[in-house]
């Protein structure tokens, strides 16, 4: 029995002799293998590519000088629509806010009297066309009896007086019953131009024109508008001493053409054109008063809204225009990002000369040539690590403030569409 125990033991012990060796062997075998991850230090990460972003090279040429002025809008043309004639308002025959056209009627003031007053005059002028009748018989008949000397020259001159007397009665008359129809005519109140008209000011059952023209409404044209805005007289006289010495050209001999800034900073599609310069300067504030045409197809824009306004007044030599996204601007300084040939991104301040359309017109801090960094931002997470620099490509435009109501209708619902997505 004991022999045959020691023969288990050593069975046993054999075997995990052999386990153990096998054991190493796997590992000399994994050990010996050319795997390169294996072999790579710990917590090394693979080299990752150079970030791409949007740049646009920068080419000299002769910009825009602009000027961006405070303005206010006003209607092309104003009417205040009143009543001509007393009585009793009767009805309202408009939609307030609406566009009406010019003799449409907007009101309808209580005829009866001027009715009647019509019918009178017409009676009069009947009885005064019948004496007129009358008095050119009797002067037919008393011409033979003239001429034969039957009646003495004065009956026939009083008979001559009559008819010019009925003549002169005809006309009254007459005068009389255009009178009536006129006033007859106030009672419809129209309107006098073409335009958006606004809220009644009166009610119906209200007296107007009793003593006093009410006035009962307003219509004011407002395709086109006015622009009516300000310019210090010393930048007026400096933008001429420039151009006198040949710092500046002058913008083009044809009417300078001016661009909206809304309070948003959104820029209205439509350019205006500007009308004239005043010839003053006002002495309370120093400024000039300029004005400017701007159409209003769509009626966007409404009279009495405050705007900025874009006005080209001359060209410069040796400038830039950057889309407006590449250029930070801040209290203190006008940067934009540069990158350089290596790839390095540096910022660099830059002097800003006013805006054309999306674009700012630099007149300072770059060179001909330089790669100028519009997209692409975010993805710049170390300032000292190159980036791969690919021609930006502008988006495409929309129209947003002159496309139909529905697209202003879709923008409303993007918020909820994007919220079921």
């Amino acid at each position: 029995m004991a022999r045959r125990n020691q023969g288990v033991d050593q069975g046993v012990r054999l075997g995990m002799l052999a386990g153990a060796a096998l054991a190493l062997a796997v590992l000399a075998g994994c050990g010996k293998g050319g795997d390169a991850t294996a072999q790579a230090p710990a917590g090394a990460k693979p080299a990752m590519p150079p970030a791409q972003v949007g740049v646009v090279t920068v080419k000299l040429q002769s910009v825009p000088v602009m000027n961006e002025l405070p303005g206010r809008l006003e209607a092309f043309r104003t009417a205040q629509v009143r009543a001509r004639v007393a009585g009793i308002l009767q009805r309202r025959l408009f939609t307030e806010g609406a566009d009406v056209k010019a003799g449409q009627a907007l009101f309808q003031i209580d005829p009866a009297t001027y009715q009647a007053a019509l019918d009178s005059a017409l009676a009069t002028q009947a009885r005064a066309e019948a004496n007129q009748a009358q008095a050119q018989s009797l002067v037919k008949r008393y011409e033979p009896l003239q001429a034969a000397k039957a009646i003495s020259p004065q009956e026939f001159l009083n008979a001559q007086v009559a008819e010019r007397q009925a003549n002169a009665d005809v006309q009254s008359a007459k005068a009389a019953v255009q009178t009536a129809r006129i006033n007859l005519g106030y009672a419809s109140v129209s309107s006098p131009i073409a335009g958006r008209i606004g809220r009644a000011l009166v009610t119906e059952g209200a007296l107007v024109g009793q003593g006093e023209v009410t006035q009962l409404a307003v219509v004011q044209q407002v395709n086109p508008l006015y622009v009516n805005f300000t310019q210090p007289a010393n930048e007026v006289m400096k933008l001429r001493q420039a151009l006198n010495s040949g710092a500046l050209k002058k913008a083009g001999e044809q009417v300078a053409s001016i661009r909206v800034v809304m309070d948003d900073g959104r820029e209205y599609p439509l350019a205006g054109k500007l009308l004239f310069s005043d010839l003053t300067v006002d002495t309370t504030s120093g400024q000039v008063s300029l004005r400017a045409e701007l159409p209003n197809p769509q009626g966007l824009l409404l009279p009495g809204m405050y705007v900025r306004v874009r006005l080209e007044q001359a060209q410069v030599d040796g400038g830039f225009l950057l889309p407006q996204q590449a250029v930070t601007r801040t209290a203190q300084a006008d940067t934009v990002m540069v990158v350089a040939a290596d790839g390095m991104v540096s910022p660099r301040p830059v002097k800003i000369g006013g805006a054309r359309g999306n674009q700012w017109v630099v007149l300072g801090g770059l060179k001909d040539g330089e790669q100028v960094m519009v997209d692409g931002f975010q993805k710049m997470m170390n300032p000292k690590v190159p980036v791969k620099a690919v021609p930006w490509q502008a988006p495409a435009q929309n129209a947003s403030m002159v496309a139909p109501a529905a697209s202003a209708a879709s923008a409303a619902l993007a918020p909820s569409a994007a919220a079921s997505r």
